[in-house]
């Protein structure tokens, strides 16, 4: 009877665990991601790409990005702990223990690259491997601690999911995939410097040198304000280009247009909200973004 009892109690522990190991892999980070990465295989092809190079490329980028946001955790676990943002994470409350996590990072990395240079291709699992050492090793473990430049250079890793599912397709670099990894490059910093504003004495209680910590809130405001008119030229390039047409131009503007509203905000400084607003505005706008993107390109290439 006892056992019988101690059963779903078991059962519950072992549901618990799984759910904080999923919470280590970053799932709507991920998703994002993904996200970015179909349209840069749906870009590579006049059609409709190859449906196994999709899935296993998709597969592949989404169990490594999981293995990184993984070693982000495991990294950043005792800075977790001073941030409210994180403070209730699986390790920063020690309801995981450490080598559990970095077990589970590793597995998910390993099998993400080996899946991708087995059933995609060599290009794809060397850049994968690349963002993944860049975003776990070198951003977190590195570039977050020692520079408040860390978003800018550190956004090259994040970047660069549309040109690894360019590459997945196409097995070969382009014009077209590092204009799609600029658009990001471009558009991080304004998206998380906007963050960063908002939870400005977390991070320096943390002691993280975010640009708000040691330049101040009113130079981080006039950078946003910088790099979102550099990300709506960067926005631009795709149809100036001829890589997109009438579809994507229209599409594009009218998200601009709300951005550089919400960025303004930011700019001004008159707004405590806006930093906030900003930075859940700007998620939807580089889906938006990518989605028009989609949209112009079977717009013009499907043969109706």
């Amino acid at each position: 009877m006892r056992n019988a009892l101690m059963m779903p109690a078991r059962f519950e522990r072992v549901g618990e665990s799984w759910r904080d190991l999923l919470t280590l892999c970053k799932p709507r980070v991920v998703l994002v991601m993904l996200v970015c990465a179909l349209v840069g295989m749906a870009l590579a092809a006049p059609g409709l790409p190859s449906l196994a190079a999709v899935v296993n490329g998709l597969l592949g980028i989404g169990l490594a990005a999981g293995g990184a946001a993984a070693y982000n955790h495991v990294l950043d676990r005792k800075l977790d702990v001073l941030m409210a943002r994180t403070a209730r994470r699986p390790l920063a409350t020690r309801r995981l223990a450490t080598p559990l996590a970095l077990a589970w990072a590793t597995l998910l990395s390993v099998l993400g690259i080996g899946l991708l240079l087995w059933q995609v291709n060599a290009l794809t699992a060397w850049l994968t491997l690349a963002s993944l050492i860049g975003y776990a090793l070198i951003y977190t473990a590195f570039l977050k601690r020692a520079t408040p430049q860390n978003i800018v250079i550190g956004g090259v890793a994040g970047a660069a999911p549309p040109l690894l599912g360019w590459t997945a397709i196409t097995g070969s670099l382009g014009p077209e995939p590092l204009l799609l990894m600029l658009i990001i490059f471009a558009w991080t910093p304004p998206h998380f410097w906007a963050l960063a504003i908002h939870k400005r004495e977390e991070y320096a209680r943390a002691g993280v040198p975010m640009l708000p910590v040691t330049h101040g809130e009113a130079f981080t405001r006039l950078q946003i304000w910088l790099y979102a008119w550099l990300t709506l030229v960067v926005t631009l390039l795709p149809f100036v280009i001829g890589m997109s047409g009438a579809v994507y131009l229209v599409g594009v503007m009218a998200l601009n247009l709300r951005f550089m509203v919400w960025n303004y905000r930011v700019w001004r400084g008159q707004d405590p909200r806006a930093p906030l607003a900003a930075f859940w505005f700007s998620i939807r706008y580089i889906l938006g973004v990518f989605g028009v993107l989609l949209l112009d390109h079977y717009a013009v290439a499907w043969p109706w």
